[in-house]
């Protein structure tokens, strides 16, 4: 699978802030060899963790690499004529049928990033070798002495048919990787860390500057990647258990060293993109949704199932669900027929959600949603991840532990009613006379239709909001959809904004998730 021009240029905005710091001694310097692995050495559990350790102990340097005439200024099409020769692929035809492959570095990607091979407790160096790729026409000549390391590497299995080795997991750009389970395409992409995300000076982004491939056992099905962490204000030290599948799921260990104290950070960050649907369209486009992921998703510590669509706004939106131990949030997509969409070229039917399930007490905090405004699907304007109540203070050490997966449907195994469709209208003023009828602009009528789980029975409405009058609500039978259709009208009686909050009940107990939207003016 070859990423598309909109993927690669979504890291555009990012890698101004990417760097290395090979001087620093901790990673090998570069090497005259012939050999492809170079810079054998001992390879201990705590390896990259002290590293790490270390690391944030210094300085911190952007290094690049020194690129070679020609390379100074790659275009896209230029670098995307560069690819990875699929028979020098590592581990090809091994028994436990997992190889991966290398990017090279140039156009975006100019900061150095080294990967190791471990195997038996040693771990030695790929060392740059432009024999692993092919070059064509439009490429630019290699100089034949510049060491151009790598820009991140990307994994196979057969999860899709035996007869071939499908790649299911990149790790390229700042501290970006993506994965897909079996039968999706690429979409959003997750990171090791975000920081000052929406902060008036600007967002830092950390990037992992080496990576630790550990070769598996022949009936294995899990592969383990380690890397290290970098930027001027954290280094950490990470470790990525994956099993690829029709659920593609990540164990992810990480240990973080801040440089300074970190008020702003996000633990488990996901990245997506979302420009409209039938409840949010800014943007007049002729399919009816575009978007990589439709809603947030959250299983709060104390059991409640929380749903919130995305929007497209036209300033910034940033939302807090304050909780102690979530059990689980995630980027999700809901929609999974082509009518969706109706898009031949991106099928976002088949973009992976991707849901965080943490391990652990992770203690106080809120998962931080940030909705930012875009006129292009080429913009990843939605971010969300774990934001700790306290700081992460200079000097200290910091552990988590969660699971990824990329996958179609949230993987927790719950049946619960979900609200699968939304729509949303100008109400009609009830005491109108005229033909047409006359619309009140602070009227507005919403249809969450829930799908799945156990509805049967006298299932009533709760509706909800933080400003405004709720009226009008119906929960009933859709017999054409086999779903529940809940109904309702908003009046926001001149408020800017309002919170809006639906969920189903029999009796007092909830039985289906709670259905969460902003609503604002502008």
């Amino acid at each position: 699978m070859e990423f598309s021009r909109r993927q690669v240029l979504r890291s555009a905005a990012v890698l101004g802030a990417l760097a290395a710091a090979l001087r620093q001694g901790l990673l090998p310097s570069v090497a005259e060899a012939s050999d492809l692995f170079i810079e054998r050495q001992p390879f201990a559990e705590d390896h990259v963790r002290k590293l790490a350790e270390s690391l944030a102990q210094k300085p911190w340097e952007d290094v690049r690499i020194a690129m070679p005439p020609g390379w100074e200024a790659l275009t896209y099409d230029q670098y995307r004529d560069i690819r990875f020769n699929p028979e020098k692929s590592f581990w090809k035809g091994e028994p436990h049928q997992f190889s991966f492959d290398l990017f090279h570095s140039g156009f975006l990607f100019t900061a150095p990033v080294d990967v190791h091979v471990v195997e038996n407790g040693e771990a030695a160096r790929i060392n740059y070798s432009p024999e692993l790729f092919n070059f064509g026409p439009l490429a630019p000549e290699m100089d034949g002495k510049t060491d151009m390391h790598y820009a991140g590497l990307r994994l196979r299995h057969p999860i899709n048919s035996k007869e071939y080795n499908d790649e299911f997991l990149v790790f390229q750009g700042a501290s970006y990787f993506r994965g897909v389970g079996r039968g999706l395409l690429y979409g959003l992409s997750a990171r090791g860390l975000a920081i000052d995300t929406g902060q008036p000076k600007g967002e830092e982004f950390p990037m992992f500057r080496a990576f630790w491939v550990r070769k598996p056992d022949p009936a294995a099905t899990t592969v383990v990647v380690e890397a290290l962490l970098d930027s001027p204000s954290v280094t950490g030290a990470y470790k990525f258990a994956v099993k690829p599948g029709e659920d593609t799921q990540m164990d992810v260990e990480l240990v973080l060293f801040p440089r300074r104290d970190l008020p702003h950070v996000g633990i488990a960050p996901m990245t997506s993109m979302f420009l409209l649907d039938a409840l949010s369209r800014p943007v007049d486009d002729f399919r009816p949704a575009v978007h990589d992921s439709d809603g947030l998703m959250m299983q709060t510590g104390a059991g409640e199932w929380l749903w919130r669509p995305l929007a497209n706004p036209k300033t910034l939106q940033v939302s807090a669900f304050i909780d102690t131990s979530p059990r689980g949030f995630g980027l999700m997509q809901r929609k999974r027929q082509y009518r969706d969409f109706l898009d031949l070229e991106s099928r976002y039917e088949r973009r992976p959600s991707l849901w965080a399930e943490p391990v652990g007490d992770w203690g106080p905090g809120a998962v931080e949603l940030y909705e930012i405004p875009t006129q292009l699907e080429t913009n990843d304007n939605i971010v969300a991840f774990w934001q700790p109540k306290d700081p992460l203070k200079q000097g200290q050490s910091y552990s988590y532990v969660y699971r990824l997966h990329w996958c179609a449907d949230w993987p927790m195994g719950v049946e619960l009613p979900v609200g699968r469709t939304v729509f949303s209208g100008a109400g009609v003023d009830p005491n109108y006379s005229s033909d047409p009828p006359s619309y009140d602009p602070d009227l507005r009528l919403y249809i969450v239709e829930f799908a799945g789980g156990d509805l049967e029975g006298d299932v009533v409405a709760d509706v909800t909001a933080s400003a405004g009058v709720i009226s009008n609500v119906h929960a009933a039978k859709n017999d054409v959809e086999k779903t529940t259709r809940l109904s309702f009208e908003h009046n926001v009686n001149g408020a800017d904004i309002a919170e809006l909050r639906a969920v189903l009940k029999r009796g007092d107990k909830k039985v289906s998730e709670t259905w969460l939207f902003r609503w604002t003016r502008s």
